[in-house]
């Protein structure tokens, strides 16, 4: 199989865990946010299933699937990858919205995003008060910094796999920006800047790449250190993206944990 065959392989891989619901869940695609110099710039809802035994909810809480990869073929295309709409309709069908979008800058495009969700809240039905940020691989960073610069905004973030924060004696998340071509807005941040207040689920793959697990190996030691919120998963014999990569019920309960973490923050 070819480097194209086995990407485009790979965009079809959806999360090895299914939940009742999923196939009531309504999903609005392609509503605008702002324009670009090559057209819309647009993200996806992804609503609940509509109760039939009483009247609809009032606005509800969201998770916003934050992404981060400069590489315009991700920027474009990720949100429509198995992984994101599978990861959509679990929120969904878990009783919250879930938003994904497509962007061109990854960091201005998302300042643009959370201005749209919180002028149109109310038209869009959302509860801007109960929002969680969803963030993985190499896109960790971009959610990382937006909790770091919006604290006040998000309930919890759960971080699957990601890279984190450089310490002052490693480049990991540098040397990682620059390979795999995503952005870095956490250079220079410690975990001084994390902010105390904003419960964190942290995933990690034992059999991931040495170098990103040693980020969040760091990460986890200076949270402890600073008494910080955080919940902490480690998948011993799990591959980097083993919610699509591997059919094991170990991953199967992680997903259902990471749910469960983003239900108790938004929901209960």
């Amino acid at each position: 199989m070819s480097e194209q065959d086995e990407r485009a392989a790979m965009t079809r891989k959806t999360v090895v865990y299914e939940m009742p619901g999923m196939d009531a869940v309504t999903v609005e695609r392609d509503r605008a946010y702002g324009s670009s110099d090559d057209g819309a710039l647009t993200f996806d809802l992804y609503r609940p299933p509509a109760p039939t035994d009483r009247p609809p909810p009032g606005r509800l809480p969201a998770t916003l699937f934050v992404v981060g990869f400069v590489d315009p073929m991700f920027a474009r295309g990720l949100k429509e990858t198995g992984g994101y709409t599978s990861w959509g309709r679990l929120v969904a069908a878990s009783g919250a919205i879930a938003i994904t979008y497509a962007y061109r800058d990854p960091v201005a495009d998302l300042d643009a995003l959370l201005r749209h969700l919180r002028e149109n809240a109310a038209a869009l039905g959302i509860d801007e008060t109960r929002m969680a940020v969803w963030a993985g691989s190499g896109n960790g960073p971009m959610g990382l910094s937006l909790l770091m610069r919006e604290a006040k905004a998000f309930r919890c973030a759960a971080l699957l796999y990601p890279f984190l924060l450089d310490t002052a004696d490693t480049t990991h998340v540098a040397d990682a920006a620059r390979l795999y071509r995503f952005a870095n807005p956490c250079a220079g941040r410690s975990i001084d800047d994390v902010p105390p207040e904003v419960p964190l689920f942290v995933v990690r793959a034992g059999k991931d790449a040495p170098q990103l697990n040693q980020t969040i190996d760091a990460f986890l030691a200076g949270a402890l250190a600073h008494n910080l919120p955080v919940s902490f998963t480690n998948h011993a014999t799990g591959p980097h993206a083993f919610d699509l990569l591997d059919d094991s019920e170990t991953s199967r309960e992680i997903v259902r944990r990471v749910l469960a973490f983003l239900r108790f923050h938004l929901l209960a």
